[in-house]
C-alpha cells in the first residue's frame, strides 16, 4: 500500500516529460486562464467587463483566435469550479514562465479586478495568494497593481 501511494504521490509531482510541447502550451493557458477566472469568481456579481478583461488578458498572451478563446473560457471555468487550491496552476508558470511573465499574469489579474470600476476584498486576496505563489515581489505586485489601475482610469 505504501509503494502505490509513493507511485501516486511521484505521479503527481513529476514534470510532464512525456506531454507534447503542444500540451505544454495547452496545460500553460489553461493556468492562466484559470487564475485570471479566479478573479472574476470572487466578486459575487460577475461584470460582462470582467469576462472581457479575462478574453483580451488570454487574446494578448497567447494570440488565440475567438473560437480557441472560448473553449479556453469554458474550460477555465470548469477547472476552477473543482480546484482546491493554486498550486497546481502557479507550479506550472513558476517552471516554465520567466519573472516578468509571471508579472504580467499579476498585471493581468488586476486588470480583471479593475474591470468593472470596484475591487472586491475577495478579488485583492486572490491576487495577493496567486503574486506570492508566483515569487512576484512586493515591488513588483505594487507595480502591476498600479499599471492594471492607470489602464483601467484611461480605458486602454
Amino acid at each position: 500500500m505504501l509503494k502505490t501511494l509513493q507511485d501516486f504521490l511521484a505521479q503527481l509531482t513529476a514534470p510532464a516529460a512525456n506531454q507534447s510541447p503542444a500540451e505544454q502550451v495547452h496545460d500553460l493557458q489553461l493556468a492562466t486562464a484559470v487564475l485570471l477566472v479566479e478573479v472574476m469568481r470572487a466578486d459575487p456579481a460577475i461584470a460582462e467587463s470582467e469576462r472581457d478583461a479575462v478574453l483580451n488578458a488570454l487574446r494578448s498572451k497567447f494570440s488565440l483566435d475567438d473560437e480557441e478563446l472560448k473553449r479556453l473560457l469554458e474550460l477555465a471555468h470548469d477547472t476552477a469550479h473543482t480546484a482546491y487550491d493554486y498550486q497546481r496552476f502557479t507550479s506550472q508558470l513558476n517552471e516554465r514562465f520567466t519573472q516578468a511573465q509571471k508579472v504580467r499574469v499579476v498585471e493581468a489579474m488586476w486588470q480583471v479586478a479593475y474591470a468593472d470600476d470596484h475591487i472586491d476584498a475577495h478579488e485583492n486576496h486572490v491576487i495577493s495568494k496567486v503574486a506570492g505563489l508566483l515569487h512576484v515581489t512586493h515591488g513588483e505586485y505594487i507595480a502591476a497593481k498600479m499599471r492594471a489601475k492607470e489602464a483601467a482610469l484611461t480605458g486602454l
